[in-house]
């Protein structure tokens, strides 16, 4: 019997599943999917739980049910890779496997601000997304939101915040001189037109110094707050961090071109864990997964795989609110309801596939 466990039913995760279900298996491989949830969550729309323009039964997706697949869902503990086991709490079994597949996501980074990690909320998993959306939806008539990031995610947590809640004050500080610095000029201008519209205040070349279970202190500037929304940075999960592996200056894992760890070989790696020249993303682990599926079926049947192709990814889409938007598509800027209808076809398939 050959074990294959995957960590994590993220985009990443479940495009390795689904990839090595399409086909008939050998008889000795045996697949167990471990995550903390019974059930896929669409991370890339936690910002709309955060807000609470949508039920939490929107952005949860069933796993598949095959009887080649095994489900554990618990917290893991730790990674031993020197005995190839997974290990829960002290008063479980661990679980050994001959393959290993470790799409475990991302948190925050908090880049040793002080106060940030105690004090400011967040949208990195399902059950702390959910704990943000009751702190805004609790908040009284004019009370004040303060999100500190300016990059994707808090572009669209102030949008959907400020269409769900019109009552509230909704800051959001930026680090450098414009909004969505990878993106092209002509959707930072019109993101920028957007909130001074919506009378969403942005400030920019932010350098916050700590943050209180009331207040941001922003270049010797507090600001009095009801609520801290922190999307400023992310990085690997912390069991990732702790492996004894060779990783980049982002603490991410150092694979092959099969994305295999050099050392150990039968440990694959993708998404937010994985060393890339490509900035994260659910579509960049998706693709990445499908890959190692490939990879995988050929060494279940006894195959030299063959080497990935490089990935294209297709664009980046991003939404103000639920009729405007933004996007990069196949390299063209693309802005109002024509990316965020494309971004509502995206979510409708992911639901689907």
């Amino acid at each position: 019997m050959k074990r294959l466990i995957i960590l994590g039913g993220g985009y990443g995760g479940i495009k390795v599943l689904s990839g090595l279900l399409d086909y008939q298996l050998p008889e000795d491989i045996h697949i167990t999917v471990i995550d903390r949830n019974p059930f896929r969550s669409l991370k890339t729309e936690f910002y709309t739980i955060a807000a609470g323009t949508s039920a939490e039964t929107d952005v949860r997706v069933d796993f598949p049910d095959d009887r080649r697949v095994q489900y554990v869902f618990r917290e893991i503990t730790k990674i031993d890779t020197e005995s190839q086991k997974i290990i829960f709490e002290e008063d479980e079994e661990s679980i050994s496997y001959d393959y290993l597949v470790i799409g475990l996501g991302c948190e925050d980074n908090f880049h040793g601000v002080p106060g940030a990690q105690e004090y400011t909320e967040s949208v990195q998993t399902f059950e702390k997304a959910r704990h943000t959306g009751v702190a805004v939806g609790n908040l009284k008539a004019y009370g004040k939101v303060s999100i500190i990031g300016a990059g994707l995610s808090g572009i669209e947590i102030a949008s959907e915040i400020r269409e769900s809640r019109p009552d509230l004050n909704i800051r959001l500080l930026d680090r450098g001189p414009t909004v969505l610095k990878a993106f092209d000029s002509k959707i930072q201008e019109y993101v920028e037109k957007w909130f001074v519209a919506n009378n969403v205040d942005v400030i920019h070349n932010s350098n916050v110094e700590y943050v209180e279970k009331d207040g941001v202190c922003n270049n010797g500037v507090c600001y009095i707050n009801d609520v801290t929304i922190w999307t400023a940075g992310v990085r690997p999960n912390h069991l990732v961090r702790e492996l004894p592996f060779e990783k980049d200056k982002h603490e991410k894992i150092i694979t092959n071109e099969f994305y295999q760890v050099p050392r150990q070989p039968n440990v694959y790696v993708l998404g937010d864990c994985v060393s890339s020249e490509l900035s994260p993303s659910g579509q960049l682990a998706g693709q990445q997964g499908e890959q190692i599926a490939e990879i995988l079926l050929a060494i279940f049947n006894n195959k030299k795989p063959k080497q990935p192709k490089q990935i294209k990814l297709k664009g980046t889409l991003g939404s103000l609110g639920k009729s405007d938007g933004f996007g990069n598509m196949m390299q063209f800027p693309m802005i109002g309801f024509l990316p965020r209808l494309a971004k509502s076809g995206v979510l409708w398939l992911s639901k689907r596939h």
